[in-house]
C-alpha cells in the first residue's frame, strides 16, 4: 500500500500529452472523505481546454475508425495489461477518493480489467456485420454498425473508475474517440486512467481527459464537436444534460441516472437469504449506489421476524477507514451527510416511525463523513410523500408492510424511478408476474438489487434512464446501424426497364 502522499496534478490529457493550464479559470481540491487531513490533489481547470480536447478527438476519429477492428482490439488488450499491472494502485486511489473499503475498491479495479475481455469477446457480437440475402429480389443487403464519432463521458463519484470505463471501452472498441470528464469529487482516478492510456500508447487524440467543475461538464456537453454523451449520475444532472442539448437533437444521449429501488419479501421467502441480501442491498457502499435497496416491502405474515433480524444485523455493521476491513466507509462529502440527516427529519415529519436513527459518527483517529445506518417504518403508503419518493443516496431504507401483491407492485412503481426491483419468494409465478408488471429495467429473483453483470444489459426506466441500457448493450448505443444494398451484377437493360422508361444503354 502506498504512503498516502499527495498526488501531483499533471493537467488535462489532450492529444496524447498532459497540459497544465498556463492561465487557470479556477482550482479545486480533492480531499479524502475518509480523512479530511488527507489532501489528495490540488487541481486547476481551464474552460477552453474542453474545446481543445474535442477538436483533438475529432481529428483522431476517422483514423481510429478506419483501423481494422482487430487492430483497435490490440490497443485495448494492451490497456488491459496496463490495468492489471496497476490494479493495486487503481484500487488504492479509488478507496482513498471515495472512502469505500479497500476490499470493495479492489472489486471495482478488477471489474475495469474484466470489462475489456467481456466487451471484445462477448458484447461485440451484438454489432457484428449481417448479410441479408435477397433483401430485394436478386440483391443482397448488409447491416453494419458505424461508430458515432466523439463521445463525451461524464463520470460519477461512487464508481469513478468502473462506470466511466464501462462507457469508454465499448466506445473505443467500436471506433469512437473519447473526451472523459471525471467527477470533481474523484479526479485522481481519472488522471490515473489517462496515464494508463498513455502507457498503452494509444494514438494521439483517441482518449482525452479534462478536469473541472460542473461548468466544465456543461461546456463539454454543449460542444459542437461532440456526437454522443455517455453519463452516469443523478436524475437532476441528467435532466440538465437533456435541457442543454435540446438544440443538438443529433447527439446521442445515454443517461444512466438514479434509483429508488424496492425489494419485495413475500411470506414464503427464504428469510435468512432475504435478510442477508437486503442488508447488502441497503448498506453496501454506504448506500451510495444507484442500484441500492431504498425500500423493502414485507408480507405482513413475516414482517416482524424480518425486521427484528434486519435491525440486529444493521446495528452490527462495521464502519471505518478504507484501510480497515470495515463493511461501510463514509459518505462522499458534507453535503451528502446533511442530505442524509435532513431526510430522516423529513421522514419523521411525514409520519414514518424511526426504527433506527442514522447519525454522524466519529471514527477513531479519523475526521471524515461517516454516518450510521438508518431504518424507517412507513405505516402509510403515500405516493406524494417527499421522503417516500426521493433518492437519498445514503444508508437509509424504508420498510413497508402489505399482504396484497397488487399493492406491493403499486408501491414499487410509485416513485418515478425505475431501475431495479427484487423479489424474494419460492413462487416463480410471482417473480414472473413482477417481471411483467414492474416498471423497471432489471428484475431480480431471490437476489439483492445491488450488483450487476457486465454480460447483461443495465439500465432503467423513467427517472432512472432514457432507454439506453449500458453494460453488455453499450456497444449498441456507441454505434448507429447502417443499411446497404449491394448489387455486383452488370447492367441488364432487359431486366431493368420500368414502365414508361425507355432507356437505351450506352454504346
Amino acid at each position: 500500500m502506498g504512503s498516502l502522499q499527495p498526488i501531483s496534478f499533471l493537467g488535462d490529457y489532450i492529444d496524447g500529452r498532459f497540459i497544465v493550464p498556463d492561465r487557470a479559470d479556477g482550482e479545486f481540491k480533492d480531499i479524502s472523505p475518509s480523512d479530511l487531513k488527507d489532501e489528495i490533489m490540488v487541481l486547476e481547470y481551464r474552460y477552453d481546454h474542453v474545446h481543445l480536447a474535442t477538436k483533438a478527438a475529432k481529428r483522431a476519429f476517422l483514423p481510429w475508425a478506419r483501423l481494422p477492428q482487430e487492430k483497435r482490439f490490440e490497443y485495448l488488450r494492451r490497456l488491459k495489461e496496463v490495468y492489471l499491472t496497476h490494479q493495486d494502485q487503481m484500487a488504492e486511489v479509488i478507496a482513498r477518493e471515495t472512502g469505500k473499503p479497500l476490499w470493495e475498491a479492489m472489486t471495482e479495479a478488477k471489474a475495469m480489467v474484466n470489462k475489456i475481455d467481456i466487451t471484445l469477446d462477448f458484447s461485440m457480437k451484438l454489432v457484428q456485420d449481417e448479410r441479408v440475402e435477397n433483401a430485394l429480389p436478386g440483391i443482397d443487403g448488409f447491416i453494419r454498425h458505424r461508430p458515432r464519432g466523439v463521445m463525451a463521458v461524464l463520470g460519477p463519484f461512487n464508481f469513478p473508475g468502473h462506470l466511466p470505463n464501462g462507457h469508454i471501452i465499448p466506445a473505443l472498441a467500436t471506433g469512437n474517440t473519447i473526451v472523459f470528464k471525471p467527477s470533481e469529487l474523484t479526479p485522481a482516478i481519472g488522471q490515473l486512467m489517462a496515464q494508463m492510456f498513455e502507457k498503452a500508447e494509444f494514438p494521439k487524440g483517441v482518449f482525452n481527459l479534462v478536469q473541472g467543475i460542473a461548468e466544465t461538464g456543461k461546456r463539454l456537453v454543449a460542444d459542437e464537436d461532440v456526437d454522443g454523451i455517455l453519463f452516469t449520475g443523478s436524475y437532476e444532472t441528467g435532466l440538465k444534460i437533456k435541457s442543454t442539448t435540446l438544440d443538438h437533437h443529433w447527439k446521442l444521449l445515454a443517461l444512466e441516472m438514479g434509483g429508488k429501488n424496492a425489494t419485495i419479501v413475500w411470506k414464503d421467502a427464504d428469510l435468512n437469504k432475504a435478510i442477508y441480501e437486503s442488508t447488502i442491498g441497503a448498506f453496501w457502499s454506504a448506500g451510495q449506489r444507484c442500484s441500492g435497496t431504498s425500500r423493502i416491502i414485507l408480507h405482513k405474515d413475516i414482517a416482524q421476524k424480518f425486521i427484528d433480524k434486519f435491525y440486529d444485523t444493521a446495528k452490527k455493521l462495521s464502519i471505518g477507514h478504507w484501510k480497515t476491513q470495515s463493511f461501510m466507509g463514509p459518505l462522499i462529502n458534507a453535503d451528502a451527510v446533511e442530505k442524509y440527516l435532513r431526510f430522516q427529519e423529513i421522514a419523521q415529519r411525514e409520519g414514518t416511525e424511526r426504527l433506527m436513527r442514522g447519525k454522524a459518527l466519529d471514527v477513531d483517529g479519523y475526521s471524515g463523513y461517516y454516518v450510521t445506518p438508518s431504518i424507517c417504518m412507513v405505516n402509510e403508503f403515500r405516493p406524494e410523500s417527499v421522503y417516500q419518493k426521493s433518492e437519498i443516496f445514503g444508508p437509509n431504507v424504508a420498510i413497508y408492510q402489505t399482504d396484497d401483491f397488487d399493492e406491493a407492485m403499486k408501491i414499487n412503481d410509485s416513485t418515478g424511478f425505475g431501475l431495479v426491483c427484487s423479489i424474494f419468494s419460492k413462487d416463480k409465478a410471482l417473480y414472473e408476474e413482477a417481471r411483467l408488471r414492474a416498471r423497471v429495467g432489471i428484475v431480480n429473483w431471490n437476489r439483492t438489487t445491488n450488483g450487476a453483470s457486465s454480460r447483461l444489459p443495465f439500465g432503467g426506466l423513467g427517472k432512472s434512464g432514457n432507454d439506453r441500457p449500458t453494460a453488455h448493450y453499450a456497444v449498441q448505443y456507441c454505434t448507429t446501424p447502417l443499411a446497404s444494398l449491394e448489387d455486383p451484377h452488370p447492367f441488364d437493360a432487359a431486366k431493368s426497364q420500368m414502365p414508361g422508361l425507355a432507356y437505351e444503354p450506352l454504346k
